[in-house]
């Protein structure tokens, strides 16, 4: 799966996700054929095909399991090593079905503010459409007639949740199934600090005047449909690491940054946080509390949104009573006050900020004309 000449510390590997879909398949395959494969070519959110190992297949008339190894490159990352695990069952008669579940070791979502239904499975939307889009292309002949469901198991996931932040944002007992790409990069590394402050200086070179940086793939996009007439060269996937980002266009004297973002990553900036990685820092509930009040909304709500654990909490119930364009361009304005009191008159600083289907919600800018 990976190039071995490849030198540490900037090896890619594949998200939770991916390695679930690769064993869905890989079991799908093993029930339509009567023999799971000791290698499968899954496909990825983003489009790539890659070819996983599977391990432990064993199949039945009826159901069959696989297991994926996951690999996190060389990203410090708590799930590497897991057992994506997939065990696949017939659902005779009910042709068409695609039932997903959650096994031991997949945390169960119990608080809302995570656009996951509470009471299901944490698996992420991408990841699940992910596993369905390979369960309905190598599964096609079986769905012609039966249904399939699909469980979803971490054998190690308990344990390995108690690294996570999980509990805390009410996902307990086990791991999240996460990735909107399926690629992991080492976000964590020197190697990918240093990529982003290349892709800045690069951006510099195109004299577009310009560099736009987002947290990732789905903001990247976003920020791509708004700002058509800039290079792509001007689009930078900062990751977690705004400071270096930030640093590096001051250096490079770029008198336009933009940043992409939604509510979560940019409630951390508006914080102060310049390293926004989960692990590294909390999100400020407080803060996101008090822009809601500056906008008019009710006490109770507020208070709600102080007592949450999610960003994305508060900007359902900001959608729910209608003021999801004012909070956002608040926290925006918020984002924009934040860095330019620590680069005060470095740059021009526009803020977009999009939802979690990459649609545009409000802006804000350092500006005056």
């Amino acid at each position: 799966m990976m190039e071995k000449t490849v030198k540490r510390g900037t090896r890619t590997g594949f998200t939770t996700g991916a390695c679930s879909a690769a064993a869905a398949r890989a079991a799908v395959e093993g029930l339509a054929t009567g023999e799971v494969p000791a290698e499968m070519e899954s496909l990825l959110p983003n489009g790539q095909r890659v070819r996983f190992a599977v391990h432990d297949g064993r199949c039945d008339g009826d159901s069959a399991h696989a297991m994926v190894v996951k690999f996190a490159g060389d990203d410090p990352d708590c799930t590497d090593g897991a057992h994506l695990t997939a065990d696949v069952q017939r659902l005779p008669g009910q042709a068409g079905r695609f039932e997903l579940r959650g096994g031991f070791g997949v945390g169960t979502v119990t608080m809302p503010g995570l656009g996951l239904e509470v009471g299901g499975p944490a698996i992420n939307p991408v990841p699940r459409q992910n596993i369905e889009d390979n369960v309905r292309e190598a599964g096609a002949a079986l769905l012609a007639r039966d249904g399939l469901r699909v469980t979803i198991s971490v054998p190690q996931g308990v344990e390995m949740a108690r690294k996570t932040l999980n509990a805390r944002l009410g996902i307990l007992g086990g791991i999240s199934i996460l990735g909107t790409t399926g690629i992991v990069k080492p976000y964590s590394t020197a190697a990918y600090r240093a990529s982003v402050v290349q892709g800045v200086e690069v951006a510099a070179t195109t004299g577009a005047g310009a560099v736009v940086l987002t947290t990732g793939g789905r903001t990247e996009k976003f920020a791509m449909e708004q700002l058509p007439q800039l290079p792509e060269a001007c689009f930078v996937q900062m990751g977690d690491f705004l400071r270096y980002a930030l640093d590096a266009a001051e250096k490079a004297q770029l008198p336009r940054v933009v940043i992409g973002g939604m509510v979560g990553k940019l409630t951390k900036i508006a914080q102060g946080e310049t390293i926004t990685h989960a692990n590294r820092a909390e999100v400020d509930t407080a803060l996101l509390a008090r822009l809601a009040a500056g906008i008019g909304a009710p006490a109770q709500e507020c208070a709600a949104i102080a007592a949450a654990e999610t960003a994305r909490f508060a900007a359902e119930r900001m959608q729910a009573l209608g003021l999801l364009e004012a909070f956002h361009t608040a926290l925006a304005r918020a984002v924009v006050g934040t860095v330019m009191q620590r680069y005060p008159g470095r740059f021009r600083l526009d803020v977009l900020v999009c939802d979690f289907d990459g649609k545009k919600i409000a802006e804000a800018s350092s500006h005056a004309g």
